[in-house]
């Protein structure tokens, strides 16, 4: 057992692992281009191997490769760049009008272009978390080619029958002929490090997800890139691009998305009615208010975790669409995003929604008119430090003939996904204080949710300071511990919160544009925990599980901005 003074040790040595790393990604971009396994690259993958972070496993072991490490940057990465040699990291240049068709990864909602059969081109329009996320997973799939290009390779550095026989399995692939896949599991299981259990079972988690390849392509194609540079001094390359390098930072599509929301909203004259701004998904708001209504009599008499659950199947589209087109009728709007931002927005006019469902469902006062009816303005999670841009513009007053024009915002409800560190996946997060990882900001506020509040739910609730972290990617064991036991006594770890307060605080104690009352709602619910075995995002999504706390924090919220709306 290490001492208090050996963990904290510990921990600051983790700490100034991710500091190496955030200086080098900072470098490389500034310089503009690098090698994976150069110098630099070198570098980025000492750090992050000193680092060991919880996600990505056994990273460390040198033969083994770690497997469920490898199938969650996949599933955030573009299909095919394991086939690229060149991977280039750009903004919004056009490619979306050029007739190269769009790869958006599974888990990771960014635009990417193969360009041709040794190039990718992935937009970076979310900040600089988004790139150093995506660097970050690129370091760690590097890592994992060159054991791969090890394990190929016999004492004479001359290519293994393993390797041959995976060359062969390749072949018949491509040609759509069968082959016996227990053999072929064999073999890819001595190129990977892995029992044939393992192997087996990661074949089928990477068949299960149809946005990535399979992993006999994606090791094939790892392993023979590594070995091309190795063996023939084809030097594989990430880039990033002038227009990048000059936008970054400068909250160009923040500031496109902001002014186009709340152009919309004054198109349909909701500017001037009370805001309520709510981060949260796409789909709970508009399944608590309208799903009861909108499927009628086969559902009036189910809960509504009941009803959330039936669509939240995957075969359900049909229930889905249901409820979205009585939505768009009473009241909803849509609003998808063409800046670049990739956050959708969802508009609620509660003066258009049927009165009896706000009434009886939300306790709402029948004497309300049509001018102080709420309005619901839903956005998609922001990513990382996109969260400070996107809240950031959109409080700010609008332009319009020379007029500024303040936003109503009355209340600002956040709803996210976090890393519990004292409970388990589902349990729900009441943050009392965002404290910035590696920073001296720390945003305590007076939080309207409180653990009490979710009593009867059969949830369990913790209630404390939570991290804004730079990376959920680059956690350890020690980091995580030592804000759980430290004086901080943090009860998870998300990527916005913080973002947002500053955005907030600024907006209402610095810049005035808007109300310093306004009502500040946060709450989280637990998608992984990152330091127990078996809990981290690495090992898979809530699923289902998560439709029960994400329908009470939401059911939470939508009660206490109708209450305050009377």
């Amino acid at each position: 057992m290490h001492s208090e003074t050996e963990k904290r040790s510990r921990a600051h040595v983790s700490r100034a692992a991710i500091e190496r790393l955030y200086i080098e990604m900072r470098h490389l971009l500034m310089r503009g281009s690098y090698k994976p396994v150069g110098r630099s690259g070198e570098s980025m993958r000492e750090a992050l191997l000193l680092l060991n972070p919880q996600i990505y496993g056994s990273m460390a072991d040198p033969e083994k490769v770690e497997l469920e490490g490898l199938l969650y940057v996949f599933q955030r990465l573009p299909r095919d760049i394991e086939q690229c040699r060149y991977i280039k990291l750009i903004s919004r240049e056009g490619l979306e009008a050029a007739g190269f068709p769009a790869i958006v990864p599974s888990k990771r909602r960014r635009n990417c272009y193969r360009i041709d059969d040794e190039q990718m081109y992935i937009e970076m329009t979310r900040g600089r978390s988004d790139v150093y996320d995506i660097l970050t997973h690129l370091t760690f799939m590097y890592n994992e080619a060159e054991k791969i290009g090890r394990n190929s390779l016999n004492n004479r550095k001359e290519y293994n029958r393993a390797w041959s026989m995976l060359e062969k399995i390749m072949e018949r692939k491509k040609d759509e002929e069968e082959f016996n896949e227990e053999i072929a599991t064999t073999y890819l299981s001595i190129l990977l490090g892995r029992t044939f259990a393992e192997t087996a079972h990661a074949c089928k988690e990477f068949g299960n997800t149809s946005k990535i390849n399979d992993l006999f392509t994606i090791v094939y194609h790892l392993g023979k890139l590594s070995n091309e540079e190795r063996l023939d001094k084809q030097d594989r390359e990430i880039s990033f691009s002038a227009a990048l390098r000059e936008k970054l930072g400068h909250h160009v599509y923040g500031e496109q998305w902001a002014n186009g929301v709340k152009s919309f909203l004054i198109s349909k004259e909701l500017y001037e009615r009370p805001l309520h701004i709510i981060s949260a998904n796409m789909h709970s708001v508009m399944n608590l208010l309208f799903a009861r209504k909108a499927l009628k009599k086969d559902f009036q008499q189910k809960s509504i975790n009941e009803i959330a659950s039936e669509l939240s199947r995957p075969s359900n589209d049909h229930l889905r669409d249901k409820v979205s087109s009585y939505a768009l009728r009473n009241g909803m709007y849509e609003i998808e995003d063409q800046s670049g931002t990739n956050i959708p927005v969802q508009i609620f006019d509660c003066a258009k929604i049927p009165l009896d469902d706000l009434f009886t469902e939300w306790d709402l006062d029948p004497g309300f008119d049509g001018n102080s009816m709420p309005v619901l303005f839903v956005m998609d999670y922001a990513f990382g430090e996109q969260a400070y841009e996107t809240m950031d513009e959109l409080l700010k007053p609008y332009e319009e003939n020379g007029k500024k024009l303040s936003v109503q915002v009355s209340s600002i409800n956040i709803m996210g996904k976090a890393g519990i560190l004292c409970g388990d996946k589902g349990d729900i997060m009441i943050p009392t204080a965002h404290v910035f990882e590696g920073t001296a900001d720390n945003y305590p506020f007076r939080n309207q949710v409180r653990a009490r509040d979710f009593q009867g739910s059969g949830l369990n609730v913790y209630e404390g300071p939570m991290i804004t972290v730079l990376g959920t990617s680059l956690q350890n064991e020690d980091i995580l511990r030592y804000f759980l036991k430290s004086s901080w006594r943090a009860i998870g770890l998300e990527m916005e919160g913080a973002h947002y307060q500053k955005a907030i605080q600024a907006a209402s104690k610095i810049r005035k544009s808007i109300s310093p009352n306004v009502k500040l709602r946060y709450a989280y619910y637990a998608s992984d925990n990152p330091l127990k075995t078996g809990s981290t995002l690495a090992s898979g999504s809530l699923g289902l599980e998560g439709v029960k706390p994400t329908y009470a924090i939401t059911s939470l919220l939508l009660k206490g901005i109708f209450k305050s709306s009377r």
